[in-house]
């Protein structure tokens, strides 16, 4: 039988299976598996976080870089290109881009210009060329990001799973890509099949810093004509979204005053900030997102924590009193910060009793240590890390803080009364004199517009430090102590169309391979780059696909099973032919 394909022909039925069962054979041996993990851990052994020096980050994405040119170059897709296409230094005056934040440093408060910062750098396309047969299949464009958050750990095998950072978001998604090529260019061969419309991989660089190498992409005018449809990759654990939630990145900056604990002012902004995320989460009446992921994360508290959108894991402070502490009035103080951890708990649970599946142990050991020193204290305070979209199943070592903190000012004059003499309240390598900064993220979905949330931010710190003042008898109004600016990531969500036809095929393609079942289609409860794309292009197709699961990205067990990977592989390949109209594998959903 001949199945060469001719140029307005569309393969069907028994075809459709053969290439299913020859591509799932393929997946399924030791030695393809042994090569996912391999390809994963080579990717994960270079550390692509961002780094304040350019030439850091550019040294680091040339090498992952190289290790998918390598891949790709092997592949005998017929016209097939790579391309490192450089980044537009022009994109600094689109509306979404993002400021170079992780290049500030002592020397460099301003930061790097676009011109200066880009120098050199560039994104990865791979290109195969379609037959554009007419009126059959659209153009794709796959999406992924080489880099990473901090802190950085490097990789290891257990068994099945790959540890490491990355592993799930996002070079195990981008290594899904790989495969899938790898065995499509095995296979279509076999059988006669070449592309009918274009394939483009986009392996791309700040993402995690706020979409600087998409957007360079996405407003590609040329590029655009090479695709219709756009799927990015992230560890959406298997499943496929037609829209994501937003997200904007706060930094509030409380400005010294004289006698003002602006550590004790910290823990009213943040109840202000958390009562404005709770109160934006109850508007939030989406079809797409009925689970309402409005998540309020406090990311970096001083020198404590990593990354905004990730959640804290510790914070350290002192109380201190200027004498050595009694038995009484240690348990007085304990009785305070048990208060506030109860009153902590109460609104987001004690995670000390929620078993870690990474682990096997508790989520949290202990929520914090209380240890007695020469004039007071030292309080340990302990949270579990993660992705910001996690944080309901995480626990923020911030806002735990927060609460314990005004506990005790709830009952200053009791224990100071108790002790004596005053107590002071600091957070641990606060520097006296110098501001205190807070940064962290704020989700929302289609139903807010990002201009009107981080209004809403701005104002809900500026009360909340006022409320501080007025306790303590200050005038001062709260716009004079906390300034809350948005220089990083402002991500705003959007909603594609549920039933569009690529979500169709994608659907159809999932049902075949177990990953859906006729369970409701959702928004993604994260934001990416896909939002990029789908602001750029209104009415272009934009979904969201890849393995890992989300509570462990940007923690510190970070992971992907080989299997998920091998499932996102048969996956991708099959959607990439129903897609593009090389060869119908299954009946649109």
């Amino acid at each position: 039988m001949n199945h060469t394909r001719t140029r307005c022909e569309f393969r069907a039925g028994a075809l459709g299976d053969r290439v299913a069962r020859a591509i799932a054979t393929c997946t399924r041996t030791r030695e393809f598996q042994h090569w996912l993990r391999e390809r994963l851990v080579e990717l994960c052994r270079v550390n692509t976080t961002p780094n304040p020096d350019v030439r850091v980050m550019r040294a680091a994405e040339d090498a992952c870089f190289r290790i998918l040119e390598r891949e790709l170059n092997a592949l005998r897709f017929e016209g097939a290109r790579t391309e490192r296409r450089a980044i537009n230094p022009a994109i600094q005056q689109h509306r979404h881009f993002s400021q170079l934040h992780h290049t500030k440093t002592a020397a460099r408060p301003e930061g790097l210009t676009a011109e200066d910062a880009y120098a050199g750098r560039s994104n990865l396309l791979y290109v195969i060329p379609g037959l554009g047969a007419e009126g059959v299949g659209r153009a794709v464009a796959v999406n992924g990001h080489v880099d990473v958050v901090a802190p950085y750990f490097p990789p290891r095998v257990r068994g099945e799973v790959v540890f490491g950072r990355g592993a799930c978001d996002d070079k195990g998604p981008l290594v899904s890509l790989l495969g899938a090529l790898r065995v499509l260019a095995e296979v279509m061969p076999q059988v006669g099949l070449r592309w009918n419309r274009n394939v483009v991989a986009m392996f791309v660089v700040e993402e995690e810093t706020g979409g600087n190498g998409s957007l360079s992409l996405a407003t590609d005018r040329q590029l655009k004509s090479l695709y219709d449809v756009v799927m990015v990759l992230e560890c959406a654990g298997l499943k496929i979204y037609p829209a994501n939630r937003g997200a904007v990145w706060y930094r509030a900056e409380l400005r010294p005053l004289p006698g003002v604990s602006l550590f004790e002012m910290f823990a009213f902004v943040n109840e202000e900030l958390e009562k404005e995320g709770a109160a934006i989460r109850a508007e939030s009446r989406h079809p797409l997102f009925p689970q309402r992921p409005v998540q309020t994360c406090h990311g970096i508290l001083g020198p404590f924590g990593e990354h905004p959108s990730r959640i804290c894991g510790e914070v350290g402070f002192e109380i201190r009193f200027g004498r050595r502490p009694d038995a009484r009035l240690e348990a007085l103080v304990r009785d305070c910060l048990e208060a506030g951890l109860a009153g902590y708990v109460g609104l987001y649970g004690d995670k000390t009793k929620v078993m870690d599946p990474a682990t096997g142990r508790p989520l949290v050991a202990r929520h914090y240590d209380l240890r007695r020193r020469d004039g007071g204290f030292a309080v340990r305070v302990h949270g579990a890390t993660g992705h910001m979209g996690a944080i309901r199943e995480r626990d923020g070592a911030i806002t735990k803080t927060a609460h314990l903190v005004r506990s005790l000012v709830a009952s200053r004059a009791r224990i100071e009364s108790l002790a004596g003499g005053r107590m002071e309240l600091r957070l641990s390598g606060e520097v006296a004199g110098e501001p205190l900064v807070l940064e962290g993220g704020q989700g929302f979905v289609p139903t807010h517009d990002i201009g009107e949330v981080m209004e809403r931010l701005r104002a809900a710190a500026e009360r909340g430090a006022e409320n501080f003042l007025r306790r303590i008898g200050r005038a001062e109004r709260g716009a004079d102590v906390v300034s809350v600016t948005y220089e990083k990531l402002h991500n705003v969500a959007y909603d594609g169309h549920p039933r569009s036809p690529t979500m169709r095929n994608a659907l159809a393609v999932a049902r075949r391979c177990g990953l859906w079942k006729g369970e409701p289609v959702l928004g993604w409860t994260v934001s990416c780059d896909a939002r990029l794309f789908a602001t750029e292009y209104p009415g272009m197709p934009v979904v969201t696909f890849g393995p890992g699961q989300l509570a462990f990205a940007h923690s510190d067990a970070e992971q992907i099973s080989v299997g998920e990977l091998r499932a996102a592989v048969e996956f991708l390949a099959l959607f990439l032919l129903q897609e593009t109209g090389t060869l119908r594998v299954g009946r649109g959903a």
